[in-house]
Protein backbone atom coordinates (compact mmCIF):
# COMPACT_ATOMS: atom_id res chain seq x y z
CA UNK A 1 0.00 0.00 0.00
CA UNK A 2 1.51 3.27 -0.61
CA UNK A 3 1.17 5.49 2.49
CA UNK A 4 2.43 9.32 2.65
CA UNK A 5 5.19 9.65 5.30
CA UNK A 6 3.35 11.54 7.90
CA UNK A 7 0.92 8.25 7.95
CA UNK A 8 3.41 5.48 7.62
CA UNK A 9 5.07 7.45 10.55
CA UNK A 10 1.61 6.80 12.74
CA UNK A 11 1.14 3.35 11.79
CA UNK A 12 4.64 2.15 12.63
CA UNK A 13 4.32 3.64 16.12
CA UNK A 14 0.83 1.52 16.07
CA UNK A 15 2.31 -1.74 14.55
CA UNK A 16 5.23 -1.64 16.89
CA UNK A 17 3.41 -0.96 20.23
CA UNK A 18 1.22 -3.72 19.11
CA UNK A 19 4.47 -6.14 19.32
CA UNK A 20 4.64 -5.81 15.50
CA UNK A 21 8.29 -5.78 13.84
CA UNK A 22 8.68 -3.41 11.31
CA UNK A 23 11.47 -4.34 9.01
CA UNK A 24 12.76 -1.35 6.45
CA UNK A 25 14.48 -1.32 3.40
CA UNK A 26 15.00 1.57 0.61
CA UNK A 27 15.37 1.66 -3.09
CA UNK A 28 15.14 2.59 -6.92
CA UNK A 29 13.62 -0.82 -7.92
CA UNK A 30 13.32 0.74 -11.36
CA UNK A 31 12.99 -2.47 -13.15
CA UNK A 32 11.37 -5.04 -10.95
CA UNK A 33 13.49 -8.37 -11.11
CA UNK A 34 14.20 -11.63 -9.51
CA UNK A 35 17.11 -10.11 -7.59
CA UNK A 36 14.60 -7.65 -5.98
CA UNK A 37 12.03 -10.30 -5.41
CA UNK A 38 14.47 -12.26 -3.97
CA UNK A 39 15.90 -9.60 -2.07
CA UNK A 40 12.34 -8.23 -0.55
CA UNK A 41 10.91 -11.95 0.31
CA UNK A 42 13.95 -12.15 2.89
CA UNK A 43 14.18 -9.07 4.07
CA UNK A 44 10.09 -9.76 4.91
CA UNK A 45 11.19 -12.91 6.71
CA UNK A 46 13.13 -10.89 9.08
CA UNK A 47 9.83 -9.32 10.61
CA UNK A 48 6.41 -8.98 10.64
CA UNK A 49 5.56 -5.96 8.29
CA UNK A 50 8.11 -4.78 5.37
CA UNK A 51 7.93 -1.11 4.58
CA UNK A 52 9.95 0.11 1.18
CA UNK A 53 11.07 3.53 0.95
CA UNK A 54 10.63 4.58 -2.54
CA UNK A 55 13.31 7.16 -4.35
CA UNK A 56 11.49 9.48 -6.06
CA UNK A 57 11.69 9.96 -9.86
CA UNK A 58 14.17 13.07 -9.21
CA UNK A 59 16.22 11.11 -6.49
CA UNK A 60 16.79 8.22 -9.30
CA UNK A 61 18.30 10.73 -11.76
CA UNK A 62 20.33 12.32 -9.07
CA UNK A 63 21.40 8.71 -8.31
CA UNK A 64 21.59 6.54 -11.71
CA UNK A 65 21.98 9.08 -14.11
CA UNK A 66 19.48 11.22 -16.57
CA UNK A 67 18.20 8.08 -18.78
CA UNK A 68 16.92 6.82 -15.69
CA UNK A 69 14.08 6.04 -13.90
CA UNK A 70 12.27 4.18 -16.58
CA UNK A 71 9.62 3.65 -15.08
CA UNK A 72 7.66 6.12 -13.12
CA UNK A 73 7.37 5.98 -9.19
CA UNK A 74 3.63 5.81 -8.94
CA UNK A 75 4.57 2.88 -11.57
CA UNK A 76 7.19 1.31 -9.42
CA UNK A 77 5.13 1.68 -6.14
CA UNK A 78 2.11 0.20 -7.61
CA UNK A 79 4.36 -2.62 -8.91
CA UNK A 80 5.77 -3.05 -5.25
CA UNK A 81 2.46 -2.91 -3.54
CA UNK A 82 1.08 -5.84 -5.65
CA UNK A 83 3.71 -8.54 -4.03
CA UNK A 84 1.80 -10.01 -1.14
CA UNK A 85 5.24 -9.53 1.11
CA UNK A 86 4.99 -6.20 0.86
CA UNK A 87 2.72 -4.25 3.63
CA UNK A 88 3.69 -0.24 2.94
CA UNK A 89 5.53 1.61 -0.05
CA UNK A 90 6.55 5.73 0.87
CA UNK A 91 8.03 7.86 -1.80
CA UNK A 92 11.48 9.85 -0.17
CA UNK A 93 13.20 12.94 -2.57
CA UNK A 94 16.30 13.39 -0.20
CA UNK A 95 19.64 11.83 -1.48
CA UNK A 96 19.28 8.95 1.38
CA UNK A 97 16.48 7.61 3.53
CA UNK A 98 17.96 9.41 6.59
CA UNK A 99 15.19 11.31 7.55
CA UNK A 100 12.30 8.74 6.77
CA UNK A 101 14.25 6.16 8.94
CA UNK A 102 14.86 8.77 11.69
CA UNK A 103 11.15 9.25 11.15
CA UNK A 104 10.01 5.95 11.81
CA UNK A 105 12.12 4.11 13.56
CA UNK A 106 12.07 0.87 12.38
CA UNK A 107 12.99 -2.68 14.23
CA UNK A 108 15.06 -3.68 11.39
CA UNK A 109 17.05 -1.64 8.61
CA UNK A 110 17.86 -3.98 5.88
CA UNK A 111 19.86 -3.67 2.09
CA UNK A 112 21.50 -5.86 -0.33
CA UNK A 113 24.84 -7.33 -0.51
CA UNK A 114 26.70 -4.26 -1.94
CA UNK A 115 26.43 -2.77 1.88
CA UNK A 116 28.08 -3.50 4.25
CA UNK A 117 26.78 -2.67 8.10
CA UNK A 118 28.83 0.49 8.12
CA UNK A 119 27.75 1.64 5.51
CA UNK A 120 23.81 1.94 5.52
CA UNK A 121 22.44 5.02 5.78
CA UNK A 122 20.57 5.16 9.48
CA UNK A 123 21.52 2.22 10.67
CA UNK A 124 22.78 4.27 13.84
CA UNK A 125 19.36 5.20 14.11
CA UNK A 126 18.40 2.28 14.23
CA UNK A 127 20.90 0.59 16.48
CA UNK A 128 20.90 3.33 18.85
CA UNK A 129 16.91 2.07 19.44
CA UNK A 130 17.42 -1.90 20.27
CA UNK A 131 17.25 -2.63 16.56
CA UNK A 132 19.12 -4.99 13.96
CA UNK A 133 20.84 -4.12 10.90
CA UNK A 134 20.58 -6.77 7.96
CA UNK A 135 22.80 -7.93 5.02
CA UNK A 136 21.01 -10.06 2.36
CA UNK A 137 23.04 -11.19 -0.45
CA UNK A 138 22.53 -10.32 -4.17
CA UNK A 139 21.49 -12.83 -6.54
CA UNK A 140 24.36 -13.00 -8.80
CA UNK A 141 24.13 -11.33 -11.98
CA UNK A 142 20.66 -10.05 -11.98
CA UNK A 143 20.42 -5.79 -11.70
CA UNK A 144 18.66 -3.50 -13.34
CA UNK A 145 21.58 -2.08 -14.98
CA UNK A 146 22.29 -5.63 -16.21
CA UNK A 147 18.89 -5.32 -18.47
CA UNK A 148 19.12 -2.44 -19.47
CA UNK A 149 22.25 -3.24 -20.91
CA UNK A 150 21.16 -6.23 -22.63
CA UNK A 151 18.29 -3.96 -23.78
CA UNK A 152 20.52 -1.63 -25.27
CA UNK A 153 22.52 -4.26 -26.90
Amino acid sequence: MLISRDTLKLVCAELKQSGKKVVFTNGCFDILHIGHVTYLEKAARLGDVLVIGLNSDESVSKLKGPSRPVNKESDRAGVLSALKFVDYVTVFGEETPFELVSAIIPDVIVKGGDYTPETIVGADIVTHNGGEVAVIPLVEGKSTTNIINRINE
